[in-house]
This record gives structure tokens, C-alpha cells and sequence, in this order.
């Protein structure tokens, strides 16, 4: 399922909005007949729901789905404040793999860093607060947005659920090494010791889950991170093999040709769409990039 096959019904009548419940107060049992988005600003609650009792907080998004018979509790020693959005997905979504699957997540953290879902909240309120022209649609837009960075995750913590765990404590140590930017190559020997395994162990696990060894995996994502650079900015061949952790720019571009079939400077006339194929975009590799820093383009 692509993120186009989450296309919201806004029901404009019930949100986005605010309420506000005075201490103590309860709202339910009800039987929900749409989606609903859920999050606090200020206090606290229990949402209740069969068996299942959910401590909702500032830091909280819950999504109900249609069908479900809940019970909120708001905070019983002050006033509560919540937000909340309706809508309605099409029909066809419905039955098993779908919406209202049991996989989907009640509840997501919006306190992540780098997270979008708190900012994408935060524009569905100033949409439904000020109305501008056309604010049904972007609301649609933008709940769609929400709806499927709630369902699929985001950021580090995504890669980390399909990963060994000592890939997991490989990537926080490269992440270390290049948070300044420069994607630098690392030692099989350092990258085992923080991995936790021997070298012949971590190769193991690397060539099992990626097809390349540890090294040659990294390599390609260094390769990888040429490409904004590229594309983006002015940089001469020379500053971006540096950024890409090459000594000189006649490395990276003999690396760069034998992964990519080009030569850099003909990487860069050719235009996106009709450029090779990123060596980790359609490779179990891709499960790295969210663990490490992006590049950054410059001028």
C-alpha cells in the first residue's frame, strides 16, 4: 500500500478542533462511526476501550478507528485539553491489511526528534482555527501525510525494528563518526568492536542481511551521499570526495564509475530521472540510511 491509498474524508463539522473539559469529566461510552485523531495540549486522560485502558498525554497521538466502543476519562484534578480530527477512508480500504487491521498503532509518541507528525498536528489546528480558502483540501493533504507517517513510522527508529542488533550498534557508532558531515571509512576491526561480535561474525551478518560485508556496505552508502552533492550544489569533485570520506577526488571518482557505471562529472549533467540507479535504493542497504546523518548539499 502506497501513502496515495490513505485519501481522507475530512468531516468538517467535527474538527480539526479544540475542546476543553472541566475536571473529572468523562465522555462515553460511544460507538466511533469515523477515524478520529486524537492528541492532548494540556492535562491528562485514560482512553478505555474493551479490555485496553491507554494513558494519553501531551506526548500522545491515538487514532480510533471506526467501529470501536471507548470511553475517555480526562484528567480528574484540572481542566483538559485536547485536539481531535474525523475522518472517513474509502470503503475499499476495509478488510484485512487495511486501516482498521489490528497492526495498525493506537497510540504514536510525537516528542521524536526529527519526528513530523507534532508539526503536521499543529497545521491541521491552524487550518481548522483559520479557515483560509481551500483549507478542506490541504487539511485532506495533510491528514493523509499524518495518517501515513502514524501507521509506517519514522526516522532512526523505523530502520531499528528490522535490524540485527548488532547492526543497530554498528550504525550508532558510524552515526558518531559522521555527525560532522564527512562520511568517513571506518575499520572492519572498530565497526566489530562496537557491534559487540568478531570481525568473521559481523561479515556474517552483514553479507546475510545486506550481500556485501561491512565495509563494501558502508562504502555505498559514502557513495550514495555524492549524489545530492552533486546534483545541489557547486562543490568541486575534490570537496565532495572529502565529504564522502575519499582522499582525492581521483578515488572517488574510479569508486564512483565502478558502482555507478559513470564517471561524477557525467552523474552530474544527467538528470534525476534518467540518472543510474542508486546502488542501496533497491537493496536491503536502504534499512541504513535513516541511521546515519544526511548529507548536506552546499555551494
Amino acid at each position: 500500500m502506497t501513502d496515495r491509498s490513505f485519501a481522507p474524508t475530512l468531516l468538517a463539522r467535527l474538527g480539526p478542533a479544540v475542546a476543553d473539559y472541566p475536571p473529572g469529566s468523562a465522555f462515553g461510552p460511544r460507538d466511533a462511526g469515523s477515524y478520529e485523531f486524537v492528541w492532548l495540549l494540556h492535562g491528562s486522560a485514560r482512553w478505555v476501550c474493551g479490555d485496553l485502558t491507554v494513558p494519553l498525554t501531551p506526548s500522545a497521538l491515538l487514532l480510533v478507528r471506526p467501529g470501536m466502543r471507548d470511553t475517555f476519562h480526562w484528567d480528574a484534578n484540572r481542566p483538559t485539553r485536547h485536539a481531535y480530527t474525523h475522518f472517513r477512508l474509502p470503503p475499499a480500504l476495509r478488510g484485512a491489511g487495511t486501516p482498521d487491521d489490528a497492526d495498525w498503532p493506537l497510540v504514536r509518541d510525537l516528542t521524536g526528534r526529527g519526528d513530523p507528525m507534532a508539526a503536521l498536528c499543529q497545521y491541521l489546528l491552524t487550518l481548522g482555527a483559520t479557515r483560509p480558502p481551500s483549507w478542506e483540501r490541504h487539511a485532506e493533504e495533510t491528514l493523509r501525510l499524518l495518517l501515513f507517517t502514524f501507521v509506517h513510522g519514522t526516522g532512526p527508529e523505523t530502520g531499528r525494528q528490522t535490524l540485527p542488533e548488532p547492526l543497530v550498534a554498528m550504525m550508532a557508532t558510524v552515526r558518531s563518526h559522521w555527525s560532522d558531515g564527512v562520511a568517513r571509512p571506518l575499520a572492519l576491526a572498530l565497526l566489530a568492536r562496537a557491534a559487540g561480535v568478531s570481525e568473521s561474525t559481523l561479515n556474517r551478518i552483514c553479507r546475510r542481511q545486506f550481500g556485501v560485508s561491512p565495509v563494501a556496505g558502508l562504502e555505498r552508502l559514502r557513495l550514495a551521499r555524492a549524489e545530492p552533492l552533486l546534483w545541489l550544489s557547486n562543490l568541486s569533485l575534490r570537496a565532495i570526495a572529502v565529504q564522502c570520506g575519499f582522499a582525492d577526488a581521483y578515488h572517488f571518482s574510479r569508486r564512483f564509475r565502478a558502482v555507478y557505471g559513470m564517471s561524477p562529472s557525467a552523474f552530474r549533467r544527467v538528470p534525476p530521472e534518467s540518472a543510474p540507479p542508486s546502488p542501496i535504493t533497491n537493496s536491503a542497504l536502504s534499512a541504513l540510511q535513516p541511521l546515519v546523518p544526511p548529507a548536506q548539499p552546499g555551494q
